[in-house]
């Protein structure tokens, strides 16, 4: 077993992988950096007005710097145990996340009417984003309990949204899948030491969470401004 899981770690210590873990943790995401670009490209190809646009270059550039980030630290783990450029990019794949999260839920509160709820959750992902990022170049590695929490209401949240849409249903059980796909995904987040190659898995409950809203922004959000109903909120500007 110790070539595929350490022993947790002890108060605000850090987790040190196997060699197989550092091996899966930089392979889960590495792998995914240049059909990400890819991907966001052809979402930014596909935009037809100018909130698509906007929604497919934020969307498209939090997903491609989420893979590239963590896979940078986690190679720069794997190669340097401690230096200050590892402990720069820690602090960035913690934060990424809430941004890409955030990034995430945005075209469906910008692009679909959803009501004065889906105004409110607008800014509540993006302060809770915010929070995030401050959280961890602040307090890095202190309070993990608080965020977790972050990481939860990020993911739990949004998927509220569904529950006050004006318009059409599509993509919305993908926008709530993707949460709780992101949901699922703490608890191995949470698991070094506990679940073997646990944060691979945690990264690959990323990739299936950004999928599944990177397919529903794709099919639902972006093309003819027939499939989008007026928003309720001007966020982004839809010219």
């Amino acid at each position: 077993m110790n070539r595929w899981m350490n022993s947790p770690a002890r108060g605000c210590n850090q987790y040190k992988p196997t060699f197989i873990e550092h091996l899966a943790n930089c392979l889960t995401h590495g792998l995914w950096i240049i059909p990400s670009i890819y991907a966001s490209w052809v979402m930014l190809e596909s935009a037809s007005t100018l909130g698509q646009k906007a929604n497919a270059i934020l969307f498209g550039l939090a997903l491609s710097c989420l893979f590239l980030v963590s896979t940078s630290f986690h190679t720069i783990s794997w190669c340097r145990k401690q230096s200050p450029l590892r402990f720069y990019l820690h602090i960035s794949d913690r934060a990424v996340i809430y941004v890409f999260i955030a990034a995430s839920y945005t075209p469906w509160l910008t692009l679909k009417k959803v009501g004065w709820i889906g105004y409110c959750i607008f800014w509540m992902v993006w302060i809770c984003a915010v929070l995030g990022v401050a959280y961890s170049y602040c307090f890095y590695e202190r309070y993990k309990r608080l965020e977790t929490v972050l990481y939860l209401v990020l993911g739990i949240g949004p998927s509220v949204a569904v529950l006050d849409v004006q318009c059409s249903n599509d993509g919305m059980y993908e926008l709530a899948l993707g949460g709780l796909v992101y949901v699922l995904g703490v608890i191995f987040f949470k698991s070094d030491g506990i679940i073997p190659c646990a944060h691979a898995i945690w990264h690959m409950f990323v990739v299936a969470g950004a999928g599944l809203h990177l397919y529903a922004i794709q099919t639902y959000l972006m093309g003819s401004s027939s499939k989008v109903q007026p928003p309720a909120h001007h966020f982004i500007g839809d010219g």
